[in-house]
């Protein structure tokens, strides 16, 4: 992968605000909260699994990092999939699996809000903001300006100051930890191509 190794990057998981405000019960905090919500939300995330593969493979990055996104950003599709209209969340500013923010981005509703084009904008936004954070942290290692970048698509570049801080301003104070969390529990738990082969 060309953006540094998700299964690589550290991670305190989500934070108990996360948690609890996702859902409305007491979770751990840290990874294995992360864990538990990733799990709640694969059976929906398993219908997009084809369409993520696709645009990973075209952006060169672990699918499991768009599943980990998707996650946190819409419970993979079912926070957002009886709104009105349908894929709009964040109070009506943010739309699709992946929440482009229409404050932000231009036209975020231009392709179906479960589509492989939506995913492909928003991870085309992602690259944007792992480009920023390479230019404003040059001596950071790949997988730190991952995480950086991580953040910035929550909150943009302009949050980010530190990577031991780097999830100071985002949402829930834990958004790239989470995510990274939740990316490494999809790698193991649906993209990890089986060692078994069938004779």
């Amino acid at each position: 992968m060309g953006y540094g190794d998700i299964l690589k990057v550290e991670t305190t998981g989500a934070s108990e605000e996360t948690a609890v405000a996702y859902y409305d019960r007491n979770l751990h905090k840290g990874v294995t909260a992360s864990k538990i919500m990733a799990e709640e939300d694969l059976d929906s995330m398993k219908k997009y699994k084809t369409i993520i593969k696709n645009v990973a493979e075209g952006w060169d990055v672990n699918p499991a990092l768009i599943a980990g996104i998707i996650s946190r950003e819409s419970e993979a599709g079912f926070s957002i999939k009886n709104t009105k209209p349908p894929g709009w969340g964040d109070k009506g500013n943010a739309f699709g699996l992946m929440q482009i923010d229409k404050r932000h981005h231009d036209n975020p509703a231009k392709h179906g809000w479960d589509s492989e084009e939506h995913l492909n904008q928003a991870t085309e936004i992602l690259i944007y903001f792992i480009g920023r954070i390479q230019c404003k942290f040059p001596d950071w290692t790949a997988e730190q300006q991952l995480k950086g970048a991580l953040a910035a698509y929550n909150k943009g570049d302009g949050v980010v100051h530190s990577y031991n801080n780097v999830d100071e301003k985002t949402t829930g104070k834990d958004y790239a930890n989470d995510v990274v969390a939740r990316a490494k529990w999809y790698w193991d738990n649906l993209f990890k191509p089986s060692s078994f082969w069938p004779w």
